[in-house]
């Protein structure tokens, strides 16, 4: 129960039981030991809160600006052994009805109030919501059949949901892990991107999202990855099918390189080939005439011959058939005559004795031969101590790149040791040391710890080597827990009262620490970061909507005798008339409190801001997160958005995706989005288009045209793609982009020339044309910059001459030659008022004039303007570097 008026509490704390405390502790404030935290009532469960405070006599919760009823209170009192302090322990009970009472009016919180006889403390208020998930996603995945290598979109926005729903992907009921399979990229709206298609990618793909009340998953998107099939190599030609005279001879092909899948096209032409062909008939051998018979020899036998030459054979042919020599028995009459007797058995002694020399000479060389071996073997056996100083030796190092000792007989070794087999490769990113020094060169001290009184010990000190554990020691902390944890937007450095300047490269974001903003012997340790939207929601209500980066500086509650100029970019058309431009803070509790509106400044107040044209320009006398918000007056006001074109940075198929991006137009999102496509592999094919984007409702309709039909056609089903209005308006998301998918009918068509048209529903269009060679690849380049310079180096202005413009310009002039004058040459004159709030105008003009020229300011022009005035220390300005 909740009591409406305050008149509750007093008349019944008489009735309640009051502590009493030690003398030694009666002037003590009661601190929070346990203050009440954020809460989520899910279904019809009531939540807890709880708080314990000491020392305290009375403890009771305020819900929503009036008391809770003493009776809802649970109460429990202890006392502290150490301390003898009493500790008061209070709980309360919240139910849904409770907070459905106060639904569309504000959010329902509470708060604790702890009393001692000294005073009251509060708690921090706790948030109570009532959890839910909607049941439908507003929008779910869609099939679709992709090529082999193809990139593949799916789309998911979950559904509404409190706590905001966490999102998973699932392929066949299998949850996908980005991490473990970089194919997979799972983009800041929750949309998933397949890099290159894969025959494994072929699933059911299920978008899961889920809260602390409930778990929902869409309806399946089938994803075929289908292969279309491939000739493969010819084989070689046949032999031909004739033996003799014309023929035929024959090749084939199979279509398996690849082999068509999930659905793919088959090859197309024929798989065999023919091709006439003449075979050389065979010719067979024939025999020439016989010779003429021979003589009758001695045993009483003749012969003759004849060859197979008539013809040869070839080709194949076969030989000859039969004999090619031929023997006949010659008559008695035709045989000689030989004598028989004791000369017959003198030859065939004689032959005898021939044949018994022969085998001894035979016998003796065998003897000799295996003498002689087993002579040599057992030489060679004798003669291996010779040789035992010229045995090769291996030689091994005892550590990878590092060889053994050299032995002794160095000399003596016949294998050289390969080296090569000890070669290493260092794999990684060279970077030369000079860039490294440029980058962090400056000495930083350790994180400033908020002090309980507000008040920081400041002491110089030296950076480490690692960039990444500056930001981990700001995470650490819990003001700093939102803070990004990437280096690369992150500057920070270490400052006195010279000044420096903080630059956040191809952002647009800045920090200027003017001279004497730093009290002199001080030394502050400042960092400068953006932070990603989807990480840091700001309460945004009715036509409000972001228009400029988050940008947190810090360490906040730092002491500062002057304002710093923080500059970032911003996307409203700069039409005060069209907005109602609020800058918000963020405090220690996490609260968003707007502490500036835009044309209803105080001097007094310690924010002010100049809105220029694309900047924004805001001074601050303290540090902390920052954002711009605008609230459009009428339907004329519009954003400013960019247009940026992206497609694949290699193109192998006959499918081309042109990815249109709708994006704030400020740098910090632009670099965003280069980075996130140099890791996809794309490309920038145009330059960004500027649209306005007008507060009508209506929602962003986009759509390319005027294709050569001879050589391209889109895949689109639908004649355009449309962005709904809020999801552009809110700006909770950073970029929104859509694909158009194209087809080339041949591999060999490389230029593209189209019309890209947007327009809003019921609203003047803009058409963009496109004309580029999809195989030309061009590289954009980042220009690098310095992200921290301290002392005189972070102005263009030399600290001398600015003191003596300042004490030349700061005391009025009956003749208007002062600082007045001053901001009006420089066109700065509605800011007057705000300029003589400061102890010195000059100054303040100066900051601003280094904030607005330090890339392009031309210090001769500001020695003009001086000259103008009438002032003599013009003169100053051109003197050379070194004199100064």
């Amino acid at each position: 129960m909740i009591l409406h008026t305050d008149s509750f509490f007093y008349g019944c704390s008489e009735h309640a039981a009051t502590s009493t405390l030690p003398a030694a502790f009666t002037d003590l404030l009661p601190h929070f030991l346990v203050e009440p935290e954020d809460e989520y009532i899910v279904k019809n469960k009531p939540v807890t809160l709880t708080c314990r405070s000491t020392p305290a006599t009375q403890i009771y919760f305020k819900c929503n600006g009036e008391w809770v009823h003493q009776d809802d209170h649970l109460i429990e009192r202890t006392i502290d052994p150490a301390t003898a302090l009493p500790i008061m322990q209070v709980k309360i009970d919240i139910t849904r009805q409770q907070v459905e009472k106060v639904f569309g009016l504000d959010e329902y919180w509470c708060q604790c109030v702890a009393w001692s006889t000294t005073g009251t403390q509060k708690s921090q208020k706790a948030f109570i919501r009532i959890a839910y998930l909607r049941k439908n996603f507003e929008e779910e995945p869609q099939g679709k059949e992709v090529t082999l290598d193809q990139e593949v979109l799916l789309r998911c926005h979950p559904p509404e949901g409190v706590p905001p729903p966490e999102v998973e992907w699932q392929r066949n009921e299998d949850v996908l892990d980005p991490a473990s399979d970089p194919n997979f990229f799972v983009t800041a709206d929750h949309n998933l991107i397949i890099k290159q298609a894969r025959l494994a990618d072929t699933g059911n793909y299920t978008c899961a999202a889920k809260n602390i009340v409930a778990r929902r998953k869409s309806p399946s998107a089938t994803v075929v990855v289908y292969v279309n099939g491939g000739w493969s190599t010819w084989t070689t030609w046949s032999s031909c099918s004739a033996v003799c005279g014309r023929g035929w001879q024959k090749r084939s092909r199979s279509c398996t390189n690849p082999t068509p899948l999930n659905g793919g096209t088959s090859c197309e032409g024929q798989n065999v080939q023919k091709s006439a062909c003449v075979a050389t008939c065979p010719v067979d051998g024939g025999w020439s005439e016989w010779s003429k018979w021979s003589a009758c020899g001695a045993d009483c036998s003749m012969w003759r011959s004849r060859e197979c030459t008539q013809p040869a054979p070839s080709t194949g042919g076969k030989d000859c058939q039969g004999l090619d020599l031929q023997s006949l028995n010659c008559t008695s009459l035709e045989c000689p005559q030989t004598a028989s007797g004791a000369e017959d058995v003198a030859l065939y002694v004689g032959m005898v004795a021939v044949a018994l020399c022969l085998t001894l000479l035979l016998i003796v060389v065998v003897l000799v031969y295996r003498r002689r071996k087993e002579g040599l073997d057992a030489d060679v056996a004798d003669s291996s101590i010779l040789t035992t100083g010229f045995q090769p030796m291996g030689i091994k190092p005892t550590k990878p790149g590092v060889w053994a000792q050299r032995p002794q007989n160095s000399h003596l070794l016949t294998i050289q040791p390969d080296l090569t087999s000890t070669s290493t490769s260092y794999q990684g990113t060279l970077r030369s040391r000079h860039d490294t020094v440029g980058k962090f060169s400056m000495a930083n001290g350790p994180l400033l710890d908020p002090l309980p009184n507000g008040s920081h010990t400041l002491h110089n000190g030296k950076l480490g080597a690692d960039p990444g554990e500056f930001v981990s020691r700001l995470t650490a902390q819990g003001y700093f827990k939102t803070l990004p944890r990437d280096v690369d937007n992150t500057s920070y450095g270490t400052f006195n009262f010279l000044g420096g300047r903080l630059t956040l490269p191809n952002t647009g974001i800045s920090l200027l620490i003017p001279p004497e903003a730093i009290p002199r012997g001080k030394i502050y340790e400042i960092y400068l970061t953006v932070q990603r939207k989807e990480d840091i929601r700001l309460p945004l209500a009715g036509c409000q909507t972001l228009l400029s980066p988050v940008v947190s500086c810090g360490p906040p509650g730092v002491v500062l005798t002057r304002p710093v100029i923080l500059s970032m970019d911003h996307c409203s058309d700069a039409c005060p008339e069209n907005w109602a431009v609020r800058l918000k803070k963020q405090n220690y509790e996490g609260t968003w409190e707007d502490v500036l509106l835009m044309g209803e400044e105080h001097p007094s107040d310690p924010y002010y801001c100049q809105l220029e044209a694309e900047t924004c320009r805001v001074f601050s006398e303290q540090m902390g997160r920052f954002a711009l918000v605008g609230e459009s007056l009428h339907m004329g006001a519009a954003k400013r958005l960019r247009l940026v074109l992206f497609s694949d940075a290699y193109c192998t198929t006959l499918e081309y995706n042109i990815r249109v991006y709708c994006m704030d137009d400020t740098q910090d999102v632009f670099k965003e989005v280069m980075q996130m496509e140099r890791q996809l592999g794309g490309r920038l094919i145009d330059e960004p288009h500027l649209l306005l984007f007008k507060d009508s409702y209506h929602n962003l309709r986009l759509s390319i045209h005027d294709m050569p039909q001879a050589h391209w056609r889109s895949k689109l089903l639908a004649g355009y793609q449309e962005i709904p209005f809020y999801h552009i308006w809110n700006g909770s998301q950073r970029y929104l982009h859509c694909t158009f998918t194209l087809e080339r009918l041949s591999l060999a068509t490389c230029q593209l020339s189209c019309q890209l048209c947007v327009w809003q529903v019921e609203g003047e269009g803009q058409s963009f044309g496109l004309d580029f060679n999809i195989a030309k690849v061009t590289p954009p380049a980042l220009a690098p910059t310095h992200t921290a310079l301290a002392g005189p180096s972070a102005f263009q202005i030399p600290y001398l001459i600015r003191q003596k413009i300042c004490s030349s310009l700061d005391t009025p002039c009956p003749n208007g030659a002062d600082w007045r004058m001053l901001a009006q040459r420089l066109k700065l004159d509605r800011h007057m008022s705000f300029f003589a709030s400061n102890v010195s105008p000059t100054s303040v003009i100066l900051d601003l004039w280094e904030a607005q020229h330090f890339h392009s300011g031309n210090i001769n022009q500001l020695a003009t303007v001086m000259a103008d005035i009438g002032k003599q220390e013009a003169m100053i300005f051109l003197v050379s570097d070194g004199e100064c």
